[in-house]
């Protein structure tokens, strides 16, 4: 669609909003919370040894309306983020290095001296992403391993590649897929990303001007704001983090509670497997950013 077209009518959803703002609507979930907006952001660090970690971010918003004008309004919006929504997500697949299936709602990735790794969530089914993932990475001449696994609701796959050992961790969880995908890198990280053997390590920062409340199962973390935002930039970093903030987690599944200023509290499943170390970021709106960073 030309864009002189898209703005025509973009316009006319104004002019109809308008005259139809106080006009109430039966709320349609469906509807109402498809794609709105996009919120994104990236991150770069240079260090004097010429280590380099590069964090993208996107999260695509919602948007609800009680009133057919704000409904039409959001008509409008979302007519223009889909429009351009190929091209944005084209463009961060090239970026972050990693194939990203289209239509996510939430990704985050990192490139640093230890590992490349996206975490990607999309209502998308498990089937439809497994399929995309499997002739993508063999396009880039990843070679999956024996003994992967693939269950209704979850997927396990090892590949070798050129450049380390990878994996490809898919779950099914509340009519949405998470996406795990990581390619290992042979530098090996210090204290700060490594946890206790045989265990998975959460690291909790803050990105906001406000305290946050972060639950993991029955344990809960007050995080001042902007504690530990930077923990995801290196190991040094992570490793400066007070012990509050550093759990050391047997592998499996936790249940992840954010309470954030100004947000209704929130509740996700996270899965923590042995050897890995994951950052996880509170940003604005109630979003928490999971970061795989070893």
């Amino acid at each position: 669609m030309k864009r002189q077209t898209m703005f025509a009518l973009l316009a006319g959803s104004l002019f109809a909003a308008t005259a139809a703002m106080a006009i109430p609507v039966t709320p349609d979930p469906a509807r109402d919370n498809s794609t709105g907006t996009v919120q994104a952001g990236w991150s770069h660090t240079s260090r004097s040894n010429g280590e380099i970690t590069d964090i993208w971010w996107a999260v695509r918003g919602r948007c609800s309306a009680d009133y057919l004008g704000e409904r039409l309004l959001c008509d409008g919006l979302r007519m223009l983020v889909r429009a351009g929504s190929r091209t944005f997500e084209s463009k961060m697949s090239a970026q972050v290095g990693l194939p990203l299936p289209s239509g996510w709602d939430l990704m985050t990735a990192n490139n640093s001296p230890f590992i490349r790794s996206a975490h990607v969530e999309t209502p998308r089914d498990l089937d439809t992403v497994l399929g995309f993932y499997r002739a993508a990475l063999d396009d880039r001449g990843w070679t999956e391993t024996d003994g992967g696994v693939v269950e209704a609701d979850r997927a396990m796959i090892g590949f070798i590649t050129g450049d380390g050992p990878a994996s490809l961790r898919l779950t099914r969880q509340d009519n949405r897929t998470i996406i795990d995908l990581s390619l290992r890198k042979r530098m090996v990280a210090k204290a700060g990303f490594l946890p206790k053997p045989e265990h998975g390590r959460l690291m909790l920062g803050n990105k906001t001007d406000d305290a946050a409340l972060v639950t993991v199962n029955e344990r809960t973390i007050k995080l001042a704001a902007h504690a530990g935002e930077k923990l995801a930039n290196s190991d040094s970093a992570a490793d400066e983090l007070p012990d509050s903030q550093k759990l050391d987690l047997s592998p499996g599944k936790y249940k992840i509670t954010l309470a954030a200023e100004g947000s209704a509290a929130r509740s996700w499943e996270f899965e923590v497997a042995a050897n890995e170390a994951w950052g996880l970021l509170v940003e604005t709106h109630g979003v928490l950013l999971p970061v795989r960073l070893y």
